[in-house]
């Protein structure tokens, strides 16, 4: 057997932000001694075929940590950090682990308890700013909706919590169901504005949010579970002055067949890190 079919194989298949034994967004994890070259966690990724694989190889008291979706290289992944979150406190007991990203530096807890494996991320720091009316017009184009479709108390904007996103508020949950588009088209345009994913969301209460999150840029039509735009929402949440009291729940996932649970908890402090957290569970091999 090769060297890279090895490394390959080695790659444990988590669920992260699931609900139960069921559900959540499956993630790739390495965790080695090195990580393998650039070209090859670019093949390991498209050969696991999930929308993210973290390698993750010790750094003195740290983990090194990349992301490779089966297109590209992401700065940041939250499903994928849980997912190693996960798999570091079956290896190494529980605890919290610094993990240094291409462009930061967080850290994810790992917790076992009675049978069932949770994780929470720390994430990069958030920031917002209002979208371009010619961005928010092709988005719209994209994805099969008109102006009429957005709710004004979410208004369009790009959000960072560790990697870029457009968000996009819709009125009803009808038409967050309806979203379909061009997955070629879709790349071109996240390729273009420098967009990881596209975050739609529909507002049950202050408090409780469904998502949706086309992932084209990394060669995936649709994330079940996406922590840094939950990340990056939340901090977009706390620009806007929204009544979340401090946390706020995001179920994503079920228009796929695939519901999945995330928590994102909000300290008051504008930029500051947002705390993620879900259930993991341990896929087939």
């Amino acid at each position: 057997m090769t060297k890279e079919k090895q490394s390959s194989m080695a790659v444990q298949k988590i669920a992260a932000f699931s609900d139960g034994d069921m559900g959540g967004n499956p993630a790739g994890v390495l965790i080695a001694e090195n990580h393998p070259s650039d070209s090859d966690m670019q093949r390991i990724a498209a050969e696991v075929g999930f929308s993210e694989t973290a390698f993750a190889a010790p750094l003195k008291d740290a983990f090194r940590v990349r992301y490779f979706a089966p297109e590209s290289e992401v700065p940041f992944c939250g499903h994928a950090t849980i997912a190693l979150g996960a798999a570091l406190a079956l290896r190494n007991g529980d605890g919290i682990f610094t993990l240094v990203l291409n462009e930061s530096e967080i850290t994810v807890e790992g917790r076992r308890q009675d049978g069932v494996i949770s994780a929470a991320l720390q994430s990069p720091p958030t920031h917002s700013a209002k979208a371009s009316p010619q961005l928010v017009s092709d988005a719209l184009d994209l994805l099969g909706y008109t102006n009429d479709d957005l709710a004004p108390h979410i208004p369009p904007a790009y959000i960072n919590g560790g990697a870029n996103h457009l968000v996009l508020g819709l009125k009803t949950r009808e038409a967050l169901a309806a979203m379909e588009y061009d997955l070629a088209s879709g790349r071109e345009l996240m390729n273009r504005e420098g967009l990881v994913t596209i975050l739609l969301v529909y507002t049950e209460t202050p408090q409780r949010f469904h998502t949706r999150n086309p992932f084209a840029s990394g060669g995936v039509y649709e994330d079940p579970a996406t922590g840094a735009a939950t990340a990056a929402f939340a901090g977009y949440l706390r620009d806007l002055g929204w009544p979340h009291n401090g946390v706020i729940d995001v179920v994503q996932g079920e228009d796929m067949g695939m519901r999945s649970l995330l928590r994102a908890e909000i300290s008051p402090i504008r930029g500051s890190s947002i705390r993620v957290s879900g259930t993991a569970r341990f896929m087939e091999p």
